[in-house]
């Protein structure tokens, strides 16, 4: 008797430790929340960095060699054309100046001289009172000396431009930068840089663009960018989006192939001089994509290894073998989270565009998300909080 109750014991507490191991089916199954794709028509921005370029630029140069006597600006002010920046010592080619037209009314009056010469023995030639030998000399001392005349007129141009050249004057309107030298520095020709001008409106913004959108902005640089509201916005490195928009100036004329990209750029008016060169920033093309797209809930992504999935929910039905087929299809019949591959386009707010790898009309998991793998049973009666759940990271 004693053995039977036993052996009852036993059979009991192995047949409870072999269902303790192994829960019902039912209780593996996940709450999630489902969500239908639709498509609908959109509208965003692509975002680009760019880079704020002048569209003109130089550096200051001295063309005649001396001291620095004068500096007449403020550094980082904007300046207009022609404005006096620097002046040289200028005593040296003042001095030049005034030996060259010196040299110049020797050459006339030396001029004068011959030309008297010449018409004097011209006219006793008329009536062969004089030489025709020393006629021909009078007439080339006269051809000399309206060539020095001529190369005394040169000498005191060239003494005049090197006295202009030793005040700088600003070559455009812009903005001028640090100065390089000061009062009493040296400067020599051509090597040392006083200072440096840009251009500060309108003001150049470059980005870069794949070589695949190449024929879509050749389209609207030549034909529809003026026909559209904002095309080209910029957002500035303290995130405000500055008040003008722009328009393509230049197309670059080729492709990098080490990047496979193409450079642009956009001027933008600059009246305020907001904009400086060098500076970063976010340009915004105003997208005109007429399609219908698939938008999704950004959390309803998972990245894996640098690829992106979302999870479809579809009905499945599984047989357990030696059961009968009807009981097993009332029993099993139920949803199944399916992995699938997607690719991206542009994020809009929480959502997401969904290029390719789902179709209009399937069911995607938007949460619970972190607790599913491929082929998970789900259910949309959440008993539990999908948000709750515990699981994987995303």
């Amino acid at each position: 008797m004693n053995r039977v109750v036993l052996g009852g014991c036993f059979l009991t507490i192995a047949l409870f430790g072999c269902n303790s191991g192994k829960p019902p089916a039912t209780d593996n199954v996940i709450p999630v929340n489902l969500m239908t794709v639709n498509e609908r028509g959109v509208l965003y921005y692509d975002r680009l960095p760019a880079t704020m370029a002048a569209l003109s630029s130089v550096d200051l140069r001295a063309q005649v060699q001396g001291y620095v006597t004068g500096i007449y600006f403020t550094e980082g002010q904007h300046v207009t054309k022609g404005q006096k920046l620097y002046e040289i010592d200028e005593r040296l080619y003042q001095a030049q100046v005034d030996q060259a037209q010196a040299n110049l009314k020797v050459a006339q009056g030396n001029q004068v001289q011959a030309q008297q010469d010449a018409d004097r023995y011209d006219y006793l030639n008329k009536y062969n009172a004089v030489a025709k030998q020393t006629l021909d000399h009078a007439v080339i001392a006269l051809q000399n000396a309206k060539n020095e005349t001529a190369a005394a007129e040169q000498q005191v141009k060239t003494a005049e431009t090197n006295l202009t050249y030793s005040v700088i004057r600003a070559p455009f309107d812009g903005t001028i930068g640090f100065s390089q030298v000061k009062l009493g520095n040296t400067v020599s020709v051509g090597t040392t840089v006083l200072n440096t001008v840009s251009s500060d409106d309108p003001m150049g913004v470059d980005f870069f663009i794949p070589e695949s959108q190449l024929s879509h902005y050749l389209e609207l640089k030549n034909h529809a960018q003026k026909d559209i509201d904002s095309l080209f916005t910029v957002i500035l490195p303290d995130h405000s989006i500055y008040p003008h928009v722009g328009h393509i100036s230049i197309i670059d004329r080729a492709v990098d192939p080490q990047t496979g990209t193409i450079h642009i750029r956009v001027d933008f008016p600059n009246p305020k001089f907001e904009l400086r060169a060098g500076m970063s920033g976010v340009v915004r093309v105003h997208n005109q994509e007429l399609t219908p797209k698939m938008v999704v809930p950004a959390k309803a992504v998972v990245e894996q290894m640098g690829e992106y999935f979302l999870y479809v929910a579809k009905d499945t039905v599984y047989h357990a073998a030696g059961q009968d087929t009807t009981k097993a299809k009332s029993d099993t019949a139920r949803l199944r989270a399916i992995q699938v591959k997607v690719i991206l386009g542009q994020t809009i707010g929480p959502n997401v565009i969904v290029e390719s790898g789902i179709k209009e009309g399937d069911k995607i998991i938007v949460d619970g998300v972190q607790s599913v793998h491929d082929g998970s049973p789900v259910t949309t009666a959440n008993k539990a909080n999908p948000a709750a759940a515990g699981g994987r990271g995303r």
